[in-house]
Order: structure tokens, then C-alpha cells, then sequence
């Protein structure tokens, strides 16, 4: 128990590290001796036996803010709010934590590598949607949402892969214009559905991401 006491405590520390350099300096600036330098007294081969690489910590970064944030478990016995308006402030929530939308801004170039954006996918299908469902259906039993109770499912896993996929611009490349032609695209769609998740604030939200997305890009070229 004491060994894995302290395993579990290098990797936090790792993860603690890691994620002060990545918002300070940036994730590509980063290197892994970087993080190694300011782990006091680790070594690399320490790095290493937990991890494989700086994507594999960001993908834990990921993983450990979303379970120590989880907006689904803060917002589920919520009383004074639609199924609609849970749905929303969990869409919300990924733009308006600033911390949250930096690593998942950090973490878009990393979905080129089709190893990663398959363990992305699969995950998000595995774990987010049927929370996702979870809300829906909450939504179709007070009225707030008018989605055929028989696509719930298919409605939470529709979201993943149109999120992940379609709208990710590192998978299908596009301007700035283009993305939100997309983005606009996708509200009157999901309110054809019944699910009218697109407010005048996450659209604001959205379009101020994929105006950052575009600067991000001028840069690197």
C-alpha cells in the first residue's frame, strides 16, 4: 500500500508540473526535461515509467480535470433546472473554466495522431455520452426538450462524434469562416431534433474559441 501511496503521488506531482509549464510556456514549448527539472529530485526514468510520452501526460491532465470537475455530477440534483438548462451549463462549463478550455485548446493537434483520437473517441462514447443521454432523457420528462424518447441513445452518441469529428478543425480543416458556418449549421440542426442546445451565449463562447483556433493557426504557419 505504501508503494502505491507513493506511485500515485509521483504521478500527481508529474501531472501538477506538467500542467504549471503547459499554461505557462505552452505544450509545445514544453519539454519533457522541462518537466523533469522542476519534479525535485525525480528523475527521467521516473517520467518514463509512468508515462510514455508529453501527449500521454496531457491526456491525463484531460482525464483528471474532467473527474475533478465533472460539471455532469456538480449540476445532477440540481432542482431548479430543466434537463435543458443542465445540458447547457455543461456545454458552458468547457468554455467558461479558463484552465479547461486551455488544455482542451492544447489538446486539438494532438487528435492528428490516430491513435489518440481513436482512445478519444472510444471514451467519449464509453463515459460522456450516456451522460450526456442521462440529461436528455431528464430533459423529454419535464418538457424542456422534445426529442423522440426512442433516440436518446442515438442522440448522445450523434453529439460525441459530431463534436469530435465534424467540428474538430484538425480533422476536417477550415477557416475561421467555414468553422462557424458549421457551428451555425449545427444549432438550427439540433433544434430541428428538439434539442435546442445553442444559445446566443455558448454561440458567442464558440465563435470567440474558433477565432483563437485561427489565430493559433496564422501562427504556425
Amino acid at each position: 500500500m505504501a508503494g502505491y501511496k507513493r506511485s500515485e503521488a509521483t504521478v500527481q506531482k508529474i501531472l501538477d508540473v506538467s500542467l504549471k509549464l503547459f499554461l505557462e510556456k505552452g505544450y509545445e514549448e514544453t519539454t519533457i526535461l522541462d518537466i523533469v527539472d522542476q519534479l525535485g529530485g525525480l528523475t527521467r526514468g521516473a517520467f518514463y515509467h509512468h508515462f510514455k510520452s508529453k501527449e500521454e501526460v496531457l491526456n491525463a491532465i484531460n482525464d483528471r480535470m474532467f473527474l475533478e470537475n465533472n460539471p455532469f455530477e456538480k449540476i445532477r440534483n440540481e432542482k431548479n433546472m430543466t434537463g435543458l438548462e443542465k445540458l447547457k451549463h455543461v456545454i458552458k462549463y468547457q468554455f467558461s473554466n479558463q484552465d479547461v478550455k486551455n488544455v482542451n485548446m492544447m489538446s486539438l493537434p494532438l487528435l492528428k495522431n490516430p491513435r489518440i483520437l481513436v482512445d478519444c473517441l472510444e471514451t467519449n462514447q464509453r463515459v460522456v455520452a450516456p451522460m450526456f443521454q442521462e440529461l436528455i432523457e431528464e430533459g423529454i420528462r419535464d418538457g424542456s426538450i422534445h426529442l423522440d424518447p426512442k433516440y436518446t441513445k442515438t442522440a448522445s452518441e450523434f453529439m460525441m462524434l459530431f463534436s469530435d469529428l465534424w467540428l474538430a478543425p484538425v480533422i476536417f480543416p477550415s477557416d475561421p469562416q467555414e468553422m462557424k458556418q458549421r457551428l451555425y449549421f449545427s444549432k438550427e440542426l439540433y433544434e430541428k431534433l428538439g434539442l435546442p442546445l445553442f444559445d446566443d451565449e455558448i454561440i458567442s463562447y464558440m465563435e470567440h474559441m474558433i477565432d483563437q483556433i485561427g489565430e493559433m493557426n496564422k501562427i504556425a504557419k
